[in-house]
């Protein structure tokens, strides 16, 4: 499994023309340009995919045109995160269904659960689902951290649940799980959702990044991951700053789905940059910023 989900995966954004309507051609422009860009898998509907701004209706026709679009160029994952484990695991179905080689579940938000409820949600999805499952991990937004001792169980207890997405702003965190999830089940794979954290994850023994800066600079990010593999650390050092002083792009707003757009754009990826409601457009003042701190990251190439 790790011979197929591994290296640099961008969370890709979800294109719409001005009236709020899936972009198809948009969307194919982009998952072109990414797989031209050397990514190693694609991740559709994920955060910065606005699956949350969706139904469930409209996620799934979108992952069937990014699914039949791609046709197994690389491996895609396909978000399926729900407040309810039904729901997850009928966008799921639909995806197996649609040819995805995997799907990527954050765990339920809104009402929280006993970390029993969230054995059980998991445990339920992968029995219900053919295709590899990965977890998803991401506290700040879900409301929840799924814990290490759940995470530990799901591992050992659920073949087909095959790694997690850790977003979390701490590196201290992979490395709890790299340590503890792995002596239960080594082929456990890890994947840092934050950009500034790829080099630890993988100098940790973690299996990659899903990191949005990919989606408009992907020299950084694949860079580090191919001069890690070539053991060119003066190189990957060099890589790792540009990303961590990129990183500042996420305070720019909230939520970035708007920053990654307008970046794609800015670098030279013509797509349109809405966002579905409630996200706002962004201003002209953090555009302005934006640029300028692309251009700063990319004079030190």
């Amino acid at each position: 499994m790790q011979d197929t989900f591994y290296g640099v995966i961008p969370p890709v954004p979800t294109v719409f023309d001005d009236h709020n309507e899936f972009d198809a051609p948009g969307m194919a422009m982009l998952l072109d340009k990414l797989i031209n860009d050397g990514a190693t898998g694609l991740l559709i509907l994920g955060s910065g995919g606005e699956f949350c701004h969706l139904s469930s209706a409209q996620r799934c026709h979108i992952a069937a045109f990014c699914l039949q679009h791609v046709n197994h160029r690389v491996p895609v994952l396909v978000g399926i995160g729900a407040p309810g484990t039904q729901e997850s695991i009928d966008i799921g179905r639909h995806a197996q269904e649609h040819g995805a080689d995997a799907v990527l579940a954050i765990n339920p938000y809104y009402a929280k659960i006993s970390d029993e409820g969230m054995y059980q949600h998991y445990k339920h999805i992968a029995s219900a689902i053919g295709i590899p499952v990965f977890l998803y991990n991401f506290p700040a937004l879900s409301g929840q951290d799924i814990g290490i001792n759940t995470i530990i169980r799901l591992a050992k207890d659920c073949p087909n649940i095959v790694g997690i997405k850790d977003t979390i702003d701490n590196i201290s965190h992979i490395r709890a799980l790299i340590n503890q999830v792995r002596p239960v089940r080594e082929d456990f794979i890890i994947f840092s959702g934050y950009d500034e954290y790829l080099m630890d994850t993988l100098i940790l023994g973690g299996n990659g990044g899903i990191p949005a800066t990919f989606n408009f600079m992907p020299e950084l990010t694949r860079g580090i991951y191919q001069r890690y593999l070539q053991g060119d650390y003066q190189q990957m050092l060099h890589l790792h700053r540009q990303v961590s002083q990129l990183s500042d792009l996420y305070e720019l707003d909230t939520p970035f789905f708007s920053v990654i757009k307008e970046a794609i754009r800015y670098c030279g990826c013509n797509i349109s940059t809405q966002v579905l409601p409630p996200s706002l457009p962004l201003s002209a003042d953090k555009k302005a910023r934006l640029f300028a701190l692309i251009d700063t990251v990319k004079q030190q190439q």
